[in-house]
């Protein structure tokens, strides 16, 4: 074979690679958007999506694994016949299941999402492993490791392209026509990689033996130990690269897409690990050490705000580790006679990473424990190479350097102890940067044992806010749920009790008695919401219909008059439990006939009969993480039908990083509704919050009469709509992220 036919024919087999992998994450989010409506809430959609993902790429790569067995020819003739045949569930549209009977959602959620995609999503996901493999079977290709490089390049380009091309531009009809497109052409592609092994010999490595350029390792048996170390490496980066996420929205910055980038970087550090060449891999791993003391020494802190440089810390952590553990991975590499082996075991370690962390974590944890405990464990499996190993100073014994290390690890012991009051104390000054400075400094001089390495990285997270942290966790002050973390606070001195969810206020109640109605944070008497209540009764009649979508603490609920019907929805058992223990009051105080809806509020209000609500609010966009679903003009007509004929329909959108404005614009244009927003900005004194509350309603009247009741409370019109309106086929909050408010301090 000529080098040009060489080039060539790598170039095809780069090309299938990277289409096939584009598809991959391209088609995960398409089919949850899909399915988002019939669902509900997006942490329903998003977990048992992942899960389905999971299964089925290690489906796809055992499928993979077996097919390499056989011969070339049969692998191929077998493996486009069936391409073909998934062809056929094309163009991908949700598979018409029948509602669940109640206390089945968890089995059919799944259900309906892996016979929506599962065919094809398997066999495509079996791309990678299989197009190396076919790859090598030619004595003159070489290593064909690099492939999985290019493999995790096109993951990355489809992971970016459907947030940032696919969903602004297109609507799902026509995503879903484009993937099928897509789907031909890569059957086109593996035909032509077919045809370009037809005439290959046995795959390589088939009779037991394989060539030296090949086989770094040698082609020995592989044993218990190395599968079990080829889990780890693979597992570890998985759970983290899903705890950094819900790391970084917990407890340092929540900002809308966050997940792309944890994602897009595990993705990335495959493409980094796997490359011919070794030069970057090995000066990460290089620094690896430095940066786990660095940025992995915080990951116990759990405060209530962050900066945009510690969350970029966070995530360079997880690329440096990712990297490090795949670059040691790739080094216990076999021969690729068990190449597909290698990647069935790697995405077995990756689906029990993600299980830990997906699912197992949440049940057992109250915090985001995983974390640091999965930065922990790379620092046990990471290769430790000192920048500096003064043991080979001239004359120096290495008795007297493991004396030496041990009093290191002492003078460790006192700095973390004085850090820790530092931190207790919130003294960011010079004293505290120099004493993370020293203990930094002794855990690079004590890298070559690697207990007092990893017991220096234990002093760090323990000092850095970890002593927090856990005494928080022992008061038990946080509740982790299905749908996230709360952490209620109570502060004696200012009689004040906060609930936050990750790092979003979502209200607060006085503990003093006298006080316990009072109403704060963004439901002050000159909210939106605050007037429009208060006026119910005038507008409606004494038995006002309201409804409320989003529970939190329960503040709304002291807005209730004798004689109204109150009903409450609510997607987390865990927020309405707060209210019904007694840590906030306002609900058994101010409205105990209230009925609360448990569930997702488009789903739950669509059962609503018409007309059964004359105040309708949507509480729930205060979140950095936007319902999306809950937004679009399908969505405004569940609240249209639910709400009487002159009804108001009230939406807050006080939000970091999403302007809503125009969102809310473009629908009251599309429905015929009149609207206005009333900026509330209370004085700045205790209790209440700025926000931001949109009323629309039918009537235009209805918006006049609030007007003129409290005419000290100006309402003003909304900006301009936006081009597009959001419906259920076609929506993306690109086009609204205030990009310039997540360079700012929270």
């Amino acid at each position: 074979m000529t080098d040009t036919n060489l080039s060539v024919r790598r170039t095809l087999f780069v090309a299938t690679i990277l289409t096939g992998s584009f598809l991959l994450f391209l088609v995960q989010p398409m089919v949850a958007r899909m399915a988002l409506p019939r669902l509900g809430g997006a942490p329903n959609v998003w977990n048992s999506a992942m899960l389905v993902y999971q299964a089925l790429l290690l489906a796809g790569y055992g499928y993979a694994h077996w097919l390499s067995k056989l011969p070339l020819r049969r692998q191929a003739s077998i493996h486009i016949g069936l391409l073909l045949l998934a062809g056929l569930t094309l163009p991908i549209t949700l598979a018409n299941l029948p509602p669940p009977a109640p206390g089945w959602e968890a089995l059919w959620v799944p259900l309906l999402l892996g016979m929506t995609i599962g065919p094809v999503f398997m066999l495509v996901s079996a791309q990678a492993p299989l197009m190396q493999r076919w790859f090598a079977a030619h004595d003159g290709a070489g290593e064909p490791w690099a492939l999985y490089a290019a493999s995790n390049f096109g993951s990355f380009a489809g992971l970016i392209a459907y947030p940032l091309l696919a969903e602004p531009l297109l609507r799902l009809r026509y995503q879903s026509l484009g993937w099928s497109i897509a789907y031909g052409l890569l059957i086109v592609l593996i035909v032509l990689a077919a045809r370009a092994r037809w005439n290959a010999a046995a795959p390589v490595g088939d009779d037991g033996a394989a060539p030296a350029p090949y086989a770094p390792i040698g082609a020995e048996p592989i044993g218990a130990k190395r599968i079990a170390m080829w889990l780890a490496l693979s597992a570890v980066p998985s759970g983290l690269m899903l705890s950094t996420t819900t790391h970084l929205t917990t407890d340092i910055f929540a900002m809308p897409l966050l997940w792309v980038i944890p994602l897009g970087l595990y993705l990335l550090s495959f493409t980094v690990a796997f490359a011919d060449r070794r030069q970057t891999s090995a000066l990460v791993t290089k620094v690896a050490p430095l940066m786990v003391l660095l940025a992995g020494g915080l990951a116990m802190a759990s405060g209530s705000g962050g900066t945009m440089s510690q969350a970029l810390a966070s995530v360079a952590l997880l690329f440096v580790i990712a990297v490090t553990l795949h670059a040691r991975f790739y080094d216990l590499r076999p021969a690729p006679s068990q190449l597909t082996l290698f990647y069935l075991v790697m995405s077995i370690g990756g689906a029990l990473g993600g299980l830990f962390t997906a699912l197992i974590a949440p049940l057992v944890f109250d915090w985001v424990w995983e974390h640091p405990l999965l930065i922990v464990a790379a620092a046990l499996l990471m290769p430790l190479t000192p920048l500096f190993d003064w043991r080979k100073i001239p004359g120096l014994d290495p008795g007297m350097a493991r004396i030496g290390a041990v009093v290191l690890l002492a003078c460790a012991a006192f700095l973390a102890w004085h850090l820790r009051d530092a931190v207790l104390d919130d003294n960011p000054g010079a004293a505290r940067f120099l004493l993370a400075a020293g203990i930094y400094l002794i855990g690079l001089l004590l890298v070559p044992w690697r207990w007092m390495f990893v017991s220096v990285l234990a002093m760090l997270l323990l000092a850095q806010g970890g002593v927090s942290t856990i005494t928080t966790s022992l008061e038990g002050a946080r509740t982790r749920s299905y749908f996230g973390i709360y952490t209620v606070r109570t502060n004696p001195y200012g009689k004040l009790r906060t609930l936050t969810h990750g790092t979003t206020l979502h209200g607060q109640q006085s503990t003093d008695p006298a006080r316990s109605r009072e109403l704060m944070t963004y439901y002050g008497p000159n909210s939106g919401i605050g007037i429009a209540l208060t006026q119910a009764q005038p507008l409606f009649g004494q038995a006002a219909h309201i409804g409320v979508i989003g529970l939190g603490t329960g503040t709304l609920a002291c807005y209730h008059r004798a004689g109204e019907v109150w009903r409450f929805y609510e997607i987390d058992p865990a927020v309405l439990h707060f209210s019904r223990n007694g840590t906030f009051t306002y609900l058994s105080q101010c409205a105990p006939d209230a009925q609360v809806v448990i569930g997702d509020a488009r789903i739950e209000v669509a059962k609503a009969e018409p007309g059964s609500f004359d105040v309708l609010a949507v509480d729930a966009f205060s979140s950095d993480a936007i319902p999306l679903h809950l937004l679009t003009d399908e969505a405004m007509g569940v609240y249209l039908k639910a709400l009487s004929p002159r009804g108001l329909l009230l939406i807050h959108i006080s939000n970091r990083f999403i302007e809503l404005e125009p969102v809310l614009a473009a629908a009251a244009k599309g429905r015929g509704l009149a609207a206005a927003v009333r900026d509330d900005n209370p004085p700045d004194h205790a209790y209440q919050t700025p926000s931001s509350w949109v009323v629309l309603s039918r009537d235009k009247a209805q918006l006049d009469a609030l007007a003129k009741a409290r005419p000290e409370a100006e309402w003003r019109p909304l900006l301009a709509p936006a081009e597009r309106l959001w419906t259920d086929d076609h929506a993306s909050i690109l086009p609204y992220v205030r990009w310039r408010h997540m360079l700012m301090k929270q």
